[in-house]
């Protein structure tokens, strides 16, 4: 607290002008004339606690020299100028603690036009099916940021021919009064010089910066995964005073294949397979994004049976690409003549073994509970 703005003091009062301004304010402000008015009680107690303070030498020598003080930015002290009758009075006359003090008491700090501030992030989302994943591609994304305003060059001010600041009128402070209080601050339009050498842009309102809607090209890699998120450096909104602007951060969703399914770098792939080209061996040709791919069946292949491919799955940074997972699946013909369900009934008396023995086997089998 300002114990000399509390008291309506300059530094340096004497301790004949502590006593004054203590019985002044405590009469109005004791306890007992505002009967369950909280604010008039705690305002008591500040200018109390002001009082024994100022009033005290050595209190007060440590309180000038800063040690129980805390600082003060000269842009934001309030002065209490005392009472001026012959002013009208700005509001309610009957006005509260909080009105009549608000502004000393509990000033707004002045807004910082000299300390960068970096721009914020943007955010954005991208669909691609499978296929553009794996190839990569271009995308053309409509953003809408703040960019630095063209008519102050992202200051916020233009420089106008010098002359007396309208706000102060050249005094280089402002007075205002709440009720007969009349208070006096530092001018932030002119930095308390009374003079006017530059106003705020009109064209971005003193901010630095305007909107804009612009279309920034995104490069998606071949190869990227879904829920992967990338960072065009320094097209977020822009920052201020020579701050760098934010990054743009694309989310990247890819749509389902259906029949591939992706296991990290490696593509996963079903095939169904006839019965003769299992039982005899085949050579059978398979579609991919990089050309039919011609994969040999040897005889006797099982349904679930897998076969790798390499170098036929996803690209990766280092150029190389994963593989390419065949899984065969055993489709079998459709019976609708006689002639198909003699040379079914054949093929069982050929092999009458049963297929199934090796599960009923496993199935009978002691369980082995492992040992701790």
């Amino acid at each position: 607290m300002d114990y000399y703005s509390i008291l309506g003091l300059a530094p340096g009062a004497s301790v004949a002008e502590v006593k004054r301004a203590y019985r002044r304010l405590a009469r109005r402000y004791h306890p007992g004339i505002n009967p369950g008015d909280r604010q008039a009680e705690t305002l008591f107690r500040q200018i109390t606690e002001a009082y024994e303070t100022l009033i005290d030498q050595e209190r007060r020598q440590r309180y000038d020299t800063g040690a129980a003080a805390p600082p003060v930015h000269s842009e934001q002290v309030f002065e209490f100028s005392g009472f001026d009758f012959s002013m009208k009075a700005h509001g309610a006359q009957a006005a509260t603690f909080s009105e009549l003090f608000a502004e000393a008491l509990h000033p707004v700090p002045a807004l910082d036009r000299t300390t960068p501030q970096a721009g914020a992030d943007l955010h954005a989302s991208v669909s691609l099916s499978f296929e553009e994943s794996m190839r990569g591609v271009d995308r053309q994304m409509t953003v809408t940021r703040q960019v630095p305003c063209g008519a102050c060059r992202g200051t916020g001010f233009v420089r106008t021919a010098e002359s007396k600041c309208p706000h102060c009128h050249g005094a280089g402070q402002v007075r205002w009064a709440r009720g007969h209080m009349v208070f006096t601050k530092a001018c932030a339009a002119c930095d308390s010089t009374g003079r006017e050498r530059q106003r705020a842009c009109a064209t971005c309102g003193g901010h630095g910066r305007a909107v804009r809607t612009e279309s920034i090209a995104v490069r998606v890699p071949a190869g990227i995964v879904d829920g992967a998120q990338l960072r065009v450096p320094e097209r977020g909104h822009a920052g201020r005073y020579g701050a760098p602007a934010g990054d743009l951060y694309v989310h990247v969703k890819v749509q389902a294949h259906p029949v591939l399914r992706r296991d990290q770098d490696d593509l996963h792939l079903i095939v169904p397979l006839a019965v003769y080209e299992a039982a005899l061996g085949a050579r059978i040709e398979l579609p991919s994004f990089d050309g039919p791919v011609r994969l040999r069946i040897p005889p006797g292949t099982q349904g679930g049976q897998r076969f790798r491919v390499s170098g036929r799955g996803v690209p990766r940074r280092s150029g190389e690409r994963g593989d390419l997972i065949v899984e065969v699946r055993i489709a079998l013909p459709a019976v609708i003549d006689e002639r198909s369900k003699e040379l079914m009934r054949e093929l069982s008396r050929l092999h009458p073994g049963d297929v199934r023995q090796d599960l009923a086997k496993e199935f009978a089998a002691p369980q082995q509970l492992p040992t701790a």
